[in-house]
């Protein structure tokens, strides 16, 4: 999966592949050169005597040194640019695919999952594709084109090699084979870690007004420990790798020494051609050793590769028309046609044949009992989900055969839980509308009775906005998200339960004001509180996902025992009447 994956993503860079390789093949040339040249300068030059042989060697050994100097930095900055690059692309390919997930694919993927894969999972890819082209890609160069160096120096000696390479080969097996597992523990513990400090952090509240700050740190304190503990294992068998290379290397060594001693002695072999022989051997090691870190940290990354995979190759439920419509032939309609919705898993579908037909400019309320399908209801209209069954049709086309800009600046929808950008209050009012005026922006601001509140602060709309607005109080957030669909002007709202965090008064107010502002709109209201719909053109009543009363107030309080109770759970019979 990990070589697939990159070779994917290499091919558009062929130009610093060969650079990379160019680079790398000059730098192991130099290497390999080094050696055999300070031989010659032990056996021509310091035994013999010979001044100016020392001198004309060492000018080309200083030659050698430069341009290998040269290379390296060359190849450094290639292999780091496409490595770079490739992660890059990834995160970039990653985030739009995620930004095509439909509420179903986030929730199966879970969001601190997909921000492991985006982040870490990447980097883990990134990082093996660098170390692949820094020292991977030189290490049978330098093995193979040391083994011949060695063996020009002297032939008897090179059967230590036979010896070294297979026993480091056995090492380094049996290490790989504990520490794939290993790796794949790593990356779902990361997971776990940023989804409870996520959990934490969005939620510190509920953790502090339930006094549950040590149950908390326990949770987090044990997942972290055991994330903890398998990185401990899968380090030490990483750290226990070097010692037992250096062990045989040493080990080679001291064979080397004392058999290329006795042939010095003999007068078989040269001082010179001894060092260097030692000089190709460590090289070699090595470089099995740096190539070998580089292939341990290959099933990291292949489990990295595998999790980034399953994210780019999952499909999502909603997926745009191949030949989208661009206008409506009826603007503000909207029509369910025996929709009905489950969940992937669920042992019984959310919604049931629901059939509903709401006529342009009309206010129509959704109400019934927790769980009753209301806000998934709400959510097939934007196109958030697809139907299961049946049909959703905005402006009288299935909103699966809309193009999705055209549905999106037609239907505005202020969700339960309003979400607010970091940036000022202008930037998220402007969020769909990027060319509203500032007269714009006020307008919408005293509709949602936001006005007031924005006014008195010090800077206005230019005033800042934290993350998620966490530096304004929920019914402060929840106006301006209603102010910031204000401001784009759909065809159709679709207030989902948009008011709770509102008090009465304020509720009143905005309801007062928005029919003048939304005058020919559609709008569709989800809530619980009787007053904020009771005066609607029509009140739809859901219960256990199917509908089972439509009409105003007052003929539902007389035939729909349902809506009866929910109204009588509120107000009194006379304040219902």
């Amino acid at each position: 999966m990990l070589v697939r994956l990159l070779r994917g993503y290499l091919r558009a860079y062929p130009r610093d592949l060969v650079l990379i390789l160019l680079t790398q093949l000059l730098v192991v040339a130099g290497m390999l050169l080094m050696p055999a040249l300070n031989a010659d300068i032990i056996d021509e030059g310091l035994v013999a005597g010979d001044t100016g042989r020392i001198l004309e060697l060492g000018l080309v050994m200083l030659a050698v040194t430069l341009a290998g100097a040269v290379s390296s930095i060359g190849a450094t900055y290639y292999a780091s640019r496409a490595a770079m690059a490739v992660g890059r692309d990834l995160r970039a390919d990653l985030f739009e695919k995620v930004q095509s997930f439909s509420g179903r694919e986030v929730g199966r993927f879970g969001t601190p999952s997909l921000i492991t894969r985006i982040t870490n999972d990447v980097q883990q890819v990134q990082m093996v594709a660098l170390l692949t082209f820094t020292m991977l890609v030189t290490a049978p160069v330098m093995c193979l084109g040391g083994a011949v160096m060695a063996l020009r120096e002297n032939m008897a000696l090179s059967a230590v090699l036979l010896f070294a390479l297979p026993a480091m080969a056995v090492v380094f097996a049996l290490i790989l084979r504990r520490m794939a597992p290993l790796y794949r523990r790593t990356q779902d513990y990361l997971d776990t870690v940023n989804r409870i400090l996520r959990e934490q952090i969005t939620g510190v509240r509920v953790v502090r007004a339930f006094v549950k700050d040590d149950a908390e740190r326990e949770r987090f304190r044990r997942t972290n420990r055991e994330l903890r503990g398998v990185s401990t294992r899968a380090g030490f068998l990483i750290a226990m790798m070097f010692p037992l290379i250096m062990l045989l290397a040493n080990l080679c060594s001291i064979v080397v020494l004392w058999f290329g001693a006795h042939r010095v002695d003999e007068g078989a072999m040269g001082v010179g051609s001894l060092t260097a022989f030692l000089t190709y051997l460590m090289m070699i090691l090595m470089t099995v050793m740096l190539a070998a870190f580089t292939v341990l940290m290959m099933p990291r990354a292949e489990v990295s590769a595998q999790r980034i995979r399953e994210v780019l190759d999952t499909s999502s439920s909603v997926v745009p028309p191949v030949h989208p419509v661009r206008e409506l032939p009826s603007r503000g309609r909207v029509e369910l046609r025996g929709v009905g919705f489950g969940y992937p898993g669920a042992e019984q579908a959310v919604l049931h044949n629901v059939e509903l037909q709401i006529a342009p400019g009309e206010v129509v309320a959704i109400v019934g009992s927790t769980g009753s399908g209301k806000t998934t209801l709400l959510n097939l209209i934007p196109r958030l989900f697809d139907a299961t069954d049946g049909s959703v049709l905005v402006g009288g086309v299935d909103v699966r055969e809309l193009e999705p800009s055209l549905l999106s600046s037609t239907v505005g929808y202020i969700p339960q839980k309003p979400f607010l950008f970091s940036g000022t209050i202008a930037s998220n009012l402007r969020y769909g509308r990027p060319d509203a005026t500032d007269a714009e922006l006020w307008q919408a601001l005293e509709v949602a009775q936001a006005r007031d509140f924005v006014a008195e602060l010090p800077e206005g709309l230019d005033a800042p906005v934290s993350q998620g607005g966490s530096n304004l109080s929920g019914g402060q957030k929840q106006r301006l998200a209603i102010a910031r669909t204000l401001v784009v002007r759909p065809d159709i709202y679709l207030f989902d339960d948009s008011f709770s965090a509102l008090d009465y008064a304020t509720d009143a107010a905005l309801r007062a004001a928005l029919p003048a502002y939304t005058n020919g709109a559609t709008v569709l209201i989800v809530a619980q509180r009787v007053s904020t719909i009771r005066h609607a053109d029509r009140i739809v009543v859901l219960d256990r996902g199917t509908v089972v009363g439509t009409g105003t107030h007052h003929e539902l309080m007389a035939a729909d025992a349902t809506y009866r109770e929910i109204v009588l759970s509120q107000l009194t019979e006379s304040e219902a009447a």
